[in-house]
């Protein structure tokens, strides 16, 4: 009788479990069967490892073979065991050492070749691997995102031959180099948009603070064109922010190395489901607003979404998380996105326009404006109007600020904020708010008298300290006035006028 054991990992929300692979082989007729509460795509691995064994001109046991994911109860998913599994049938029949195993974790879906494909979750996984302190030998396609992962051994591997070459001393695996080059991802520039100073102005100071921001106007005055501008004036990634972005979109298989230390910007359409936004099935996977983690999430056509769709946006918002509870599992990621909405006035679209086609009658327009929540709306920090360009605007030449000059100015903005508090403003607690919020007379008072005029909610009222507190971070103030406090009011304003 042979006895092999391995490691590898599993996949559970962000948390990457260990999952030790056992391989028993028994006297007795032959069988193959695979325990430790396998779903479907691994007790399928039987049949690829089985052919990749005979194709790569290894023996296949003609034993009683069993392979235990040990621990039971934790569900195993995709192909990842096919690697250690085939080892493991190896290594308990002798045709490979053992000796070495304990050393590394195994994850790699075979194809019938003997070859080795990607798998999804690898920087996931790698991220708990290096902790353990044992290498990881992975499929090469997935050993680069992997390798960003510091202080992390990455041996890649293109087959089952190179890896059993490796255990066996005859070539050894090389060791993943960190991937230095990336193309840096070019967002369209400001400088192409045609007028919307205000606009600009707002998109400037949410980007400085991280806040939310809902733009309404009549179609085509440049909401989208704005929004497709919005990451470029974001300040740079830290290495914590790319490698907890990087993580998550690599749970989807949708990273790329070449898109390291590029802040996510995710536009789902707005037949979209609740779902798709927040992440979910029966294997939990991070939605939209997961990966937008550290970046933009653009929802064009606010009001086009289905509410309860709207309404799955409400806690992530306040706590930059999402909590995913099924009967059977339940997962939690990270959530900390940059909401940009976009919408129309009314259902024609061209309320308050210039050209006076408008025909919807008031009932109309509060029924459209009503698809979009009281609570939802009181969690979005700014809301700005986006009007129609006149005709001067309109056939003048574009000499706006290009996006490079407004990113220098948003992080310095930023770096106030860091220096003083240790995070964006628009994360501030209440207890902070008051520390780091203080108004002069004059903006106490002002702000006194707007919250009995628009009837400002307590979060309305700290949203707006934060706003102003982020102004006064752009003009390099130390202190907020009214100045600052008027333009903060301002940007709550425009459903109060329309």
């Amino acid at each position: 009788m042979g006895l092999a054991v391995l490691h590898s990992r599993g996949l559970s929300g962000m948390d990457a479990p260990p999952v030790t692979v056992e391989v028993h082989l028994a006297n007795g007729l032959p069988n193959f069967n695979i325990v430790g509460l396998p779903e479907a795509e691994v007790k399928e691995s039987k049949d690829r490892v089985r052919a990749a064994l005979q194709n790569a001109h290894f023996e296949f046991p003609a034993r009683r073979i069993t392979v235990n994911l040990a621990p039971a109860d934790l569900p195993k998913e995709s192909g990842r065991f096919d690697l250690p599994i085939a080892l493991g049938i190896l290594a308990a029949s002798g045709q490979v050492p053992s000796d070495k195993l304990k050393e590394y974790e195994f994850a790699g879906e075979l194809a019938l070749t003997g070859e080795l494909r990607p798998i999804r979750g690898a920087l996931a996984m790698t991220l708990k691997a290096s902790r353990d302190g044992r290498a990881f030998v992975l499929p090469l396609p997935s050993a680069a995102e992997a390798a960003l992962v510091k202080d992390a051994t990455i041996y890649p591997a293109r087959s089952l031959l190179e890896v059993c070459a490796h255990l066996t001393g005859q070539q050894a695996l090389t060791l993943q180099q960190i991937e230095t080059q990336v193309d840096i991802r070019s967002f369209p520039d400001f400088s192409e948009v045609k007028g919307q100073r205000h606009a600009k102005r707002a998109l400037e100071i949410a980007a400085a603070g991280n806040h939310s921001l809902l733009m309404s106007g009549p179609p085509g005055t440049g909401k989208s064109m704005l929004a497709a501008r919005f990451p470029g004036i974001l300040p740079p990634m830290t290495d914590e922010e790319a490698l907890e972005s990087a993580a998550i979109l690599s749970l989807t298989g949708g990273f790329k190395v070449e898109c390291w230390k590029q802040r996510p910007y995710r536009a789902p359409h707005h037949t979209a489901s609740g779902v798709a936004l927040v992440g979910g099935g029966g294997t939990p996977r991070p939605g939209e607003i997961s990966l937008a983690h550290n970046g933009v999430l653009f929802l064009d056509e606010l009001t086009e979404f289905a509410r309860p769709v709207l309404e799955v946006l409400r806690e992530p918002l306040e706590s930059g998380r999402i909590h995913i509870s099924r009967a059977a599992r339940q997962a939690e990621f990270p959530a900390r996105f940059q909401l940009i909405a976009a919408m129309n006035p009314c259902p024609c679209g061209y309320l308050g326009h210039t050209n006076g086609r408008c025909r919807c009658t008031p009932d109309q327009v509060a029924r459209y404006r009503g698809k979009i929540s009281g609570p939802l709306l009181d969690r979005i920090d700014m809301r700005i109007e986006v009007p129609a360009l006149s005709e001067s605007e309109l056939t003048a030449a574009a000499d706006g600020e290009p996006s490079s000059d407004i990113q220098s100015r948003v992080v310095n903005a930023r770096q106030r904020q860091l220096a003083r508090q240790g995070q964006p403003n628009t994360i501030l607690s209440p207890q902070e708010i008051e520390r780091y919020c203080q108004l002069d007379a004059a903006g106490a008072a002002l702000l006194k008298q707007a919250i009995g005029k628009l009837d400002l909610s307590p979060r309305s009222y700290h949203r707006i300290l934060k706003v102003a507190r982020t102004i006064a971070d752009c003009a390099g103030k130390s202190d907020i006035s009214s100045d600052h406090i008027a333009e903060a009011v301002q940007f709550r304003r425009f459903d109060k006028n329309q």
